[in-house]
């Protein structure tokens, strides 16, 4: 703010010295000699003199200016007078000239001066910045900045155990050198985005006690050719002089991506960057004390000479978490968050299933702020809640303009759902189910899962099945389908489709993986599909998956035919309360439910086991 007011300020006195230039108009004037100034005066043409020492300026009858140089004569004053012309006398200058000369540029200076120290400061304070292209952008941070501890990471146990292990490699190496051990060269931080691996890197900075140098991957890449290779070298150069050291590079695979995949070959400026860095991190010269911490979520793009070993010796994974995790991670960022004594927070970290540590910050702060919008002294459930679906699908569009017909189908859709995943083995458990309009969906059923490692084939044909209860109430109830299931079919139809290409789980085409990835040298890796199978295959794959997604909708629209009266009860409720939960969805089965599914919903709150999802 300074610099843009103090810019504005030497604009407009330039300008006003600019204009007090071109208005200041001087008077013609004409150097005489002192004869004819005399002669004028006898002539009665002289109005009036200024004399300054032995200058003279003057003015004739007709108004023309003139200058001239007297000698010493003592009678010029009285032939002056004689004439009537009016006489001024100035005394003479007291300022040393040196000192007139500095006035009337200093003005001009001071522009100059600050016209120099706003460009150098507007081209990174570096001075002239054609010259410092090559020099490291890192920012080393001091101890008074290093307020991140390893405390405040939580949900990757693991990954954080691994980044200890080097904290103590710095702070004891004599500990693990004893024994012929080496020090890692470099860690590899990966997973997902927001994950936490920026935050695990400040955490090992808050930890360590040394210096600490953070810098992107994408401040090496420059429209000069060998500009990064040059910064690479100047970044390890002062990692060297401050060993022992940890320097960190965010997004490493904008400069570590794999060779030749990109127009240029070798002459290529990002591959010139990968080279040296590949050279710095482990070549002729040793980097004995540097270590290389970098983060990445596309590890399949970069070059397999920079993960091996000697180069990166770790690969840290930081996956997303697991419910233990979001629990950890919650209990971190509400901490300074007031919260209702109604809030449980196994729910809320059971109903954020595939949340990144992002997201549950995100969550919280949601939460929190809904909270306050509203007036209330705590975050309540209902808070949370809100702030979940808010996240997942949008915010509520409550002055949609939706007719009765509309709002009437979407809650027998939403009611097919519900009812379904109630009466289906496997399936994953309602949360809540909702006929409030959210981003694209005219309403959803949120689900409960629990967390699993493995897909079994029932839990997939559950979850099926789950999705085509909304068209099947379509049809029950209606008699025709509308476009609200277009998102089941798709979901339906990719499920479908994994089980039977990747996943073995169809009979006729068995253990066998079908759709080959393949590399695109120009854009990367792992781009597109490749069909490595023949026509008759595909004919094939194409019926065993219209065969699950047709048995998984019957099913469904079995269980809706025989729970006729569960289903309009449900959307009689939904469109009453336009949102139930749990427990509605429980008291309704258990009182309007056919008897034969009655049963096999209670054995079904038992075996109920399941994935993220929400079904629109």
């Amino acid at each position: 703010m300074f610099k843009n007011v103090a810019l504005w300020i030497i604009i407009a006195i330039a300008m006003v010295m600019l204009f007090q230039l071109l208005n200041n108009k001087q008077p013609i004037r004409t150097e005489i000699s002192y004869s004819e100034f005399i002669a004028q005066v006898t002539s009665d043409n002289v109005a009036a003199v200024t004399i300054k020492e032995k200058k003279i300026n003057g003015e004739t009858s007709d108004g023309t200016q003139f200058d001239t140089y007297a000698p010493d004569d003592a009678k010029m004053v009285d032939l002056l007078r004689e004439h009537n012309v009016k006489i001024n006398a100035q005394p003479a200058d007291s300022t040393p000239w040196y000192m007139q000369l500095l006035i009337s540029w200093l003005p001009i200076i001071i522009l100059i001066g600050l016209w120099i120290f706003f460009m150098r400061n507007m081209q990174g304070g570096a001075g002239n910045k054609a010259f410092s292209f090559g020099k490291s952008r890192a920012r080393m941070m001091v101890q008074d900045q290093r307020k991140i501890t390893f405390k405040d990471v939580a949900g990757v146990d693991e990954a954080k155990e691994e980044l200890e292990e080097i904290v103590e490699f710095l702070k004891e190496p004599s500990k693990f050198q004893r024994l012929g051990g080496k020090i890692p060269k470099g860690v590899l931080l990966v997973g997902p985005p927001g994950t936490g691996k920026t935050l695990l890197a400040r955490a090992v900075a808050g930890e360590a006690g040394v210096a600490f140098f953070s810098i992107s991957g994408s401040d090496f890449v420059e429209m000069f050719v060998g500009v990064g290779a040059a910064r690479i070298r100047d970044l390890f150069e002062q990692g060297k002089k401050n060993a022992p050291c940890i320097i960190f590079m965010d997004e490493i695979d904008a400069v570590g991506r794999h060779r030749g995949a990109g127009l240029g070959g070798g002459h290529d400026e990002r591959e010139q960057t990968l080279n040296a860095l590949l050279v710095e991190m482990d070549g002729f010269e040793s980097t004995e004390g540097v270590i290389l911490i970098a983060a990445t979520n596309r590890p399949d793009v970069l070059d397999p000479a920079l993960l091996r070993p000697g180069r990166f010796d770790r690969q840290v994974i930081v996956p997303l978490p697991d419910y233990k995790g979001r629990m950890e991670i919650l209990k971190v960022h509400i901490e300074k968050v007031p919260l209702a004594d109604e809030v449980n927070l196994e729910v809320v970290a059971r109903g954020t299933p595939g949340f990144s540590g992002a997201d549950m910050a995100n969550l919280v702060n949601e939460a929190a702020l809904m909270a306050a919008r509203a007036g209330k002294d705590k975050v309540e459930s209902a808070d949370f809640d809100e702030a979940r679906d808010k996240i997942t699908m949008g915010k509520a569009r409550k002055n949609n303009a939706i007719t009765e017909k509309e709002k009437n189908m979407t809650a027998y859709h939403e009611a097919g759902h519900a009812i379904v995943a109630s009466m289906t083995p496997f399936a994953t458990p309602v949360h809540k189910v909702t006929i409030i309009p959210r981003g694209m969906a005219g309403g959803y059923t949120s689900l409960l899962p629990e967390e699993r490692s493995y897909e079994s084939k029932d839990h997939l044909t559950a979850m099926i099945t789950l999705s085509m209860g909304g068209r099947a109430a379509e049809s029950l109830v209606f008699g025709h389908f509308t476009t609200g299931a277009r998102t089941d079919i798709q979901h339906s139809t990719d499920i479908a489709q994994r089980m039977v290409t990747v996943y073995g789980m169809s009979e006729q085409i068995g253990p066998i993986s079908y759709g080959k990835k393949e590399e695109a040298i120009f854009l990367g890796k792992d781009i597109a599909t490749h069909k490595n199978y023949s026509e008759q295959t595909a004919v094939i794959i194409d019926g065993e998956v219209r065969k699950i997604v047709e048995s998984c909708y019957k099913k469904a629209y079995e269980i809706l035919n025989y729970n006729k009266l569960l289903l309009d009860k449900m959307a009689e409720m939904l469109l009453e309360k336009e949102t139930i939960l749990a427990v509605d969805v429980d008291n309704l089965v258990k009182e309007y439910a056919d008897e034969k599914w009655r049963e096999m919903a209670t054995v079904n709150a038992v075996t109920k086991k399941g994935e993220a999802g929400l079904t629109d």
